[in-house]
């Protein structure tokens, strides 16, 4: 069995999209998938299955989303040493956590892309683009960011979705506990 995280874009924020936890993981259970925890309302999910490919997984469960909540929801599956690698690897280190952001990326942008991106300067907004993150730092918090996940899946043309620190060491912590 491998350890995954799924992380859902988009649900239960400001009252839309909304899906119950608890149903959530009664439909992931129906998949097939064991020891799962979910951590807070936003869609972050970490489970187990014996499916070797994220794609498969990120596709199965957006399908079974969209078929049992009605609901066209971006997923986004990773292993759990590719998240754990991806949060050990902020360049962030001797910043506030709480100015730390992680837009995780369903796939690769192009360097053109990238090149074009690292071109602008932002007072108050640092990033640092990698293939399957966008390590993002901003000094008046998230809330008020122009570079945002919408800005980055604009910019880079890739579907993204964003996790604070808090919640990406939270999902590191409990994937390494299901492993054990």
């Amino acid at each position: 069995m491998i350890t995954y995280i799924a992380l859902l874009r988009g649900i239960n924020v400001s009252g839309k999209n909304k899906i119950v936890m608890a149903d959530l993981k009664q439909m992931l259970l129906q998949l097939g998938f064991s020891n799962i925890t979910t951590y807070i309302q936003s869609g972050n999910i970490v489970f187990s299955s014996k499916e070797v490919d994220a794609i498969v997984l990120s596709e199965k469960i957006h399908k079974q989303i969209l078929n049992t909540f009605k609901l066209d929801v971006p997923v986004l599956v990773l292993a759990s040493s590719t998240l754990q690698t991806i949060f050990n690897n902020h360049p962030y280190a001797e910043e506030d956590e709480k100015q730390i952001y992680f837009v995780l990326l369903k796939s690769t942008p192009s360097a053109a892309l990238v090149a074009e991106l690292n071109k602008g300067t932002y007072a108050t907004e640092k990033f640092v683009v990698t293939n399957n993150c966008v390590y993002l730092l901003c000094l008046n918090g998230f809330g008020k960011a122009k570079c945002n996940n919408n800005f980055f899946e604009r910019k880079l043309g890739v579907q993204a979705t964003t996790r604070n620190y808090k919640t990406m060491a939270k999902l590191v912590e409990i994937s390494k506990n299901t492993e054990a």
